[in-house]
């Protein structure tokens, strides 16, 4: 009897046994599933500057807890009603020009491709192509510089290598180099030493929670219209479920509102500045001195804005932004001068804009995988 209740027995155990494995295995997975569900979309650095990666455990990033989505590649295109525009020549023998322009349309291209992302180390590899076009009431307007403008239009190509350095658990640094060909070159007279554009920039910053994120540091560019050196620092903060500030000090500052991980709403201000080399057809002809072929223009704008990013499906977002267009300076400059002699002093009559955009973030399969690993 004791030889065939054993296997009773045993048969009796399965069910017991079975039903300790299955908690076993649910209270296993509750040590590896976080205390919170993973956060998506995962936080992303501001547009046009940095790319990082989402947090870790290990290893401090700029990034917090509630930004919006990592864009991989965007779409994106921005038009300006009429508005006035009135130059002044600054040397003996320009003429002085009043009109009306009746377009001011931007078309940008951007894409970051992750090369090397190391929990210590993240490599990214950004290319955009970015072209502005201006019509005017008159065409053509008799004014060399804007009858080259609405006929060319004023393109931007470049690259850009950022690297994300987290140190440990507090410290990051990020430095970025970024390369442009600007101008309104066409590609039968593209010429690299004519048009090329460098910027960078370096930041050093502390992790202080998964929450908020700040550094300072140094940034050559041409945010201002010239290219210069300015003290930059970055401010991003989550204050709560719905609420936080993403900055990056003078160049823009912007509330962030969560409506939900699908919804995202923004508003604030952004300092954007270009630098165009611009070949002239017909010279600048100037009492006492040298022909002018080729002008340095310097544009530099404040938009006062708002921003809504909305997913469409999984991977797929977009955005739309409205606002007001202040334009502090297009000015044209001697490029052949070492003292940048400003030859004509433009003003653009503040506008306001509208912009539409399509962008491509990781899918959320994909992401899950990253939080599984």
């Amino acid at each position: 009897m004791i030889l065939v209740s054993v296997p009773k027995t045993l048969r009796m155990l399965r069910p017991l046994v079975a039903s300790a494995a299955v908690l076993c295995a649910a209270s296993a997975q509750a040590q590896i599933t976080p205390t919170a569900p993973p956060v998506y979309p995962p936080p992303a650095p501001p547009l046009g500057d940095t790319a990082a990666a989402a947090n870790t455990q290990e290893f401090a990033t700029p990034s917090v807890v509630g930004m919006g989505p990592s864009k991989g590649l965007v779409f994106h295109y921005e038009r300006m009603p009429r508005f006035n525009v009135a130059s002044d020549g600054k040397v003996v023998g320009l003429q002085d020009y009043n009109s009306q322009a009746t377009k001011n349309a931007r078309l940008v291209i951007k894409g970051y491709i992750p090369m090397l992302n190391r929990p210590h180390l993240k490599l990214i590899l950004g290319v955009n192509y970015e072209r502005e076009e201006f019509k005017f009431r008159e065409f053509p307007t008799r004014y060399e510089l804007y009858d080259n403008i609405e006929n060319k239009g004023l393109k931007t190509l470049g690259t850009q290598l950022a690297v994300i350095r987290p140190v440990n658990e507090v410290n990051w640094y990020i430095f970025r180099v970024k390369g442009e060909l600007s101008g309104d070159y066409t590609s039968s007279e593209l010429s690299v030493r004519d048009y090329l554009r460098v910027s960078s920039e370096f930041l050093y910053g502390w992790k202080r929670s998964p929450t908020f994120s700040w550094g300072v540091g140094v940034q050559l560019g041409y945010t201002f219209g010239r290219q210069s050196i300015y003290p930059a620092v970055l401010y991003n903060r989550t204050f709560n479920n719905r609420w936080g500030v993403e900055a990056l000090f003078p160049a823009r500052i912007t509330m962030r509102y969560n409506a939900s991980p699908r919804s995202l709403f923004f508003a604030g201000y952004s300092v954007d500045g270009l630098n165009y080399i611009i070949k002239l057809r017909e010279p600048l002809r100037r009492e006492n001195a040298i022909d002018l072929r080729t002008l340095e223009l310097r544009e530099t704008e404040v938009k006062f804005r708002g921003r809504w990013e909305r997913e469409i499906y999984d991977f797929l977002w977009f955005g739309l932004e409205g606002g007001y267009r202040y334009n502090y300076a297009f000015d044209a400059f001697d490029r052949t001068n070492d003292n940048r002699v400003k030859i004509i002093d433009s003003k653009l009559a503040g506008a306001p804009y509208a912009s539409f955009e399509l962008f491509i973030v990781p899918p959320r399969k994909f992401l899950r995988k990253t939080v599984d690993k």
